[in-house]
């Protein structure tokens, strides 16, 4: 029974991913559906087992969100490669809780973590541990940088506890990922003591900004205790200056936290190298194998040179979980805050690497680069666009030039939402100093250089809809539907 189910589902995966290039990009849930599947109303008797592919088949895989179409550019939201939906599946079956105890896939995470540590350019002996994604490695990263600024400063408990905690100051790029500010909130600092920096006209953190408001904060009596670099910006692709922030960092005694959720592997990339000087001697690193190596949601990790930091911040001690051997390895739920983990993580990272290796990493990252590259190329080519900003990781931000009517603002968001209606391409919008503009991000392993042209018309088309539906006058432009697309898959 469960082998038939099993041969049948993997069968439906496989059509699935094969036929998901000539689907829609993304089809909006029915209201009826929507409503069904909120109600939650369990049955008195169950069903079979094979009820579940059915379901899936019938009432999910219809209406995707895009993430997996070649045409998807909207968010950084990778499709999952074979290699890693094979290993999710085997290690569901294992059901290995990597928290506790020990296991052969907590090994084989440790190794992973040391794989994913030496890719980002951090030095031997460096570790960390795998994350749901980059908010959580985020938050483990501020909660560990407030436990190593009052420990040495000898408050980590106590009435100095509370006396120094309320004078934490936190600094991050005005371009950060909202995760930072959130995790500053779960840690307890109110919003008036965290410092959003300028950034300059690249849109990376300005170090001579950042130098002025710790200064400042210092003179106030407060207590800078950690600053925040990104590494490749959700909007722009920026990423920020690291050795000047490094040197601020040492010279007044704050951690430096590194945000590399999309770009924290971009040191071994010769086309990005330069840009990640002094990635080495950061004190912590968010990286997301899920957003940059197509590993299966959610995977993300901290990675951090020394990982006692992580132990002093979460080892915690219970009479009923004690490690039976003395020279035991710390356990993996003393370097988070999660006591039940799942293998699914460990496994899926290991068979993605295992099948790149680290000239495929590379030649993946460079593949994305290309592609934005190209974007960026037919963006300036078109009379109808402007590119406004983007890079060096592989994103375009770009806007109608011909967009004189009405609120322009309001006129990127429509042309968004109908490139989504009609479903043959997908982007988003973001704020680019101070503009509402159309943005497309490059992740996803199966794209080509035809998804991109698509793209274009799409964008076009959706453009002389709104001027016509805005009674401007505007030259007929060829229906993208009637132009097909040719596609050609990459493999995972």
């Amino acid at each position: 029974m469960l082998r038939d189910e099993l041969v049948s589902a993997a069968e439906w995966v496989a059509q699935y991913l094969s036929e998901l290039p000539q689907d829609a990009v993304g089809r909006p849930l029915p209201p009826q559906t929507r409503s069904l599947l909120r109600e939650g109303r369990l049955r008195q008797r169950g069903g079979e087992i094979g009820g579940v592919l059915d379901f899936v088949r019938d009432e999910i895989a219809p209406y995707p969100t895009g993430n997996g179409h070649p045409a998807f550019f909207a968010w950084i939201n990778s499709p999952p490669a074979p290699a890693g939906i094979v290993a999710e599946l085997l290690a569901c079956a294992i059901n290995a809780t990597c928290g506790m105890g020990e296991h052969a896939l907590m090994d084989l995470e440790r190794g992973s973590v040391r794989m994913l540590a030496d890719l980002a350019g951090l030095p031997d002996g460096a570790g960390g541990v795998l994350t749901s994604g980059g908010s959580m490695a985020n938050l483990l990263a501020l909660a560990t940088a407030r436990t190593w600024f009052l420990t040495r400063r000898g408050s980590g408990d106590g009435p100095a506890f509370d006396r120094d905690h309320a004078r934490l100051t936190l600094y991050y790029s005005a371009q950060a990922h909202m995760s930072v500010a959130k995790a500053a909130a779960c840690i307890g600092l109110p919003a008036h003591r965290l410092r959003p920096v300028a950034t300059d006209t690249h849109d990376r953190l300005d170090p001579a900004a950042l130098h002025a408001a710790v200064t400042a904060d210092l003179d106030a009596g407060l207590l800078p205790f950690c600053a925040v670099t990104t590494l490749g910006t959700t909007a722009t692709g920026a990423v920020d200056p690291l050795e000047p922030v490094k040197d601020l960092c040492r010279s007044v005694g704050m951690w430096h936290h590194a945000d590399g959720a999309w770009g924290g592997l971009g040191a071994g990339v010769p086309a990005l190298a330069a840009h990640y000087a002094g990635v080495h001697s950061v004190d912590s690193l968010t990286v997301d194998p899920h957003k940059t190596l197509s590993v299966p949601v959610g995977c993300g990790a901290l990675l951090v040179p020394d990982p006692e930091h992580l132990h002093t911040a979460f080892a915690h001690r219970a009479s009923y979980l004690t490690a039976g051997d003395s020279d035991a390895l710390p356990w993996l739920s003393h370097a988070t805050i999660e006591l039940t983990r799942p293998g699914t993580r460990a496994l899926g990272l290991w068979a993605i690497l295992h099948h790149l290796g680290r000239d495929g990493v590379t030649g993946l990252i460079e593949h994305y680069l290309a592609l934005a590259d190209r974007l960026r190329e037919r963006i300036t080519a078109e009379p109808r666009l402007e590119l406004l900003a983007g890079g060096p990781w592989p994103v375009a931000c770009f806007r109608i030039t011909d967009s004189n009517e009405g609120d322009p603002d309001a006129l990127h968001a429509r042309i968004a939402r109908r490139v989504q209606d009609n479903g043959r391409a997908y982007l988003a919008t973001v704020a680019v100093h101070g503009r509402t503009v159309l943005r497309a991000a490059l992740c996803n392993y199966r794209t080509t250089r035809n998804d991109l042209d698509l793209l274009i018309r799409e964008v076009l088309h959706a453009a002389d809809a709104e001027h016509s539906a805005a009674g401007t006058d505007q030259p007929p432009r060829p229906d993208p539907a009637a132009q097909g697309c040719e596609r050609s898959g990459a493999g995972g």
